[in-house]
C-alpha cells in the first residue's frame, strides 16, 4: 500500500453564473398566448365556423346547409323573442332531473357494488344486460308506463345516465390501490366513512369522466325523446323546437336549435367540469 502514489487533488475555480449562458428564457408573447388553453380552444371554433360559412356559401343552399351568419342571426332573433330561452329552460330542467335521480341510484348501486359480492354481481350483470340498450328504444316501454309527460322523459334519461356513470364509478373504485384501501382500514374507517374518505378521492377522475359521459348521453337522449314527445303532446324542450322548425322550413332556426345545444354542452363542459376538476383532481395532482 506504501508503494501507491497518492491522488493528486484536483481544485477548480468556480465559474460566475454569467458563463452559462441563457438558463430561462423568457417566452415571447405569441408563446404566452399559445400556453393559454381556452384561447387554443377559441382558435379552434373560430376555425370551424369560418369553414362552416365558407362550405354554405359555396353550397349556396339555405335548405341543406344555411351560413353560419345566417344561424347566428337565428339564434338571436330566438333569444330576442324569448322562444329558444324558453325551450332551452324546458329541455334543462327535465335533464337535471333525470340526471339527478340516475347519479343518485348509480352511487347506491356502486357502494353496494364495493361493499358485498352479491351486489358486485348484480352490478356488472345489469351493466352488461341495459348499457348496450339504446335509450330510445324504451320510448315505446315508457309512453305505455309513464303516459305523455316529463315522467317518461325522466325514465329514459335515468336510463342512459345510469350505467355510464355507475360503470365508471365502479371501475374508479376497483382501481384504488391496495395500499390505499389499507391505510383506511388502519385508520378506522369503515363503511360510508371508507368510501368518502378513501374511495371517493381516489377514484375521483374516473367518477368525473363517468359524469361527463352521463351528461352527453343525457342531452343526446332527451332531445330525441322530445322529438317524439313533442309530436305527441305538442309542447316540448329545444328537441320539439328543432322539429317545429323544420316542418316549416325554417331550416336556420333548426340550426339555431342545435347551436344552442352545442353552446350549452360547451359551457357545462368548459366552466362548470372544468371548474369541478380543477377544484379536486387537478389540485390533488392527480392531472397535469
Amino acid at each position: 500500500m506504501s508503494d501507491m502514489a497518492a491522488r493528486p487533488e484536483i481544485h477548480r475555480e468556480p465559474v460566475g453564473a454569467e458563463q452559462f449562458g441563457i438558463v430561462q428564457r423568457p417566452l415571447s408573447r405569441l408563446e404566452r398566448l399559445y400556453n393559454e388553453e381556452w384561447l387554443r380552444k377559441l382558435l379552434i371554433l373560430v376555425v370551424i365556423a369560418g369553414a362552416w360559412e365558407l362550405y354554405a356559401r359555396w353550397l349556396d343552399n339555405d335548405l341543406l346547409v344555411p351560413t353560419f351568419s345566417d344561424t347566428v342571426r337565428a339564434l338571436a332573433a330566438g333569444i330576442a323573442k324569448g322562444v329558444i330561452p324558453a325551450r332551452a329552460l324546458a329541455s334543462l330542467e327535465v335533464l337535471l332531473m333525470g340526471y339527478s335521480v340516475a347519479v343518485a341510484l348509480a352511487a347506491v348501486l356502486t357502494i353496494v357494488a364495493i361493499s358485498t359480492r352479491l351486489g358486485e354481481d348484480f352490478l356488472e350483470t345489469m351493466t352488461a344486460m341495459f348499457n348496450p340498450l339504446p335509450a330510445i328504444a324504451l320510448l315505446p316501454l315508457a309512453l305505455i308506463w309513464f303516459g305523455i309527460g316529463n315522467g317518461a322523459l325522466i325514465f329514459v334519461l335515468v336510463h342512459s345516465v345510469l350505467w355510464a356513470v355507475a360503470l365508471n364509478t365502479h371501475s374508479g373504485f376497483r382501481a384504488v390501490s391496495e395500499t390505499m384501501k389499507m391505510v383506511g382500514r388502519n385508520c378506522g374507517l369503515a363503511g360510508l366513512g371508507f368510501v368518502a374518505r378513501i374511495l371517493i378521492p381516489a377514484a375521483f377522475p374516473s367518477i368525473l369522466a363517468g359524469l361527463k359521459i352521463g351528461w352527453a348521453f343525457a342531452w343526446r337522449t332527451l332531445i330525441a325523446a322530445e322529438l317524439v314527445f313533442g309530436v305527441a303532446s305538442g309542447k316540448g324542450g329545444l328537441g320539439w323546437y328543432i322539429f317545429e322548425s323544420k316542418n316549416q322550413l325554417d331550416i336556420p332556426d333548426v340550426f339555431a336549435g342545435l347551436l344552442t345545444i352545442i353552446l350549452i354542452g360547451l359551457f357545462v363542459e368548459n366552466v362548470i367540469f372544468q371548474l369541478v376538476e380543477t377544484r379536486t383532481v387537478r389540485r390533488w395532482g392527480m392531472l397535469s
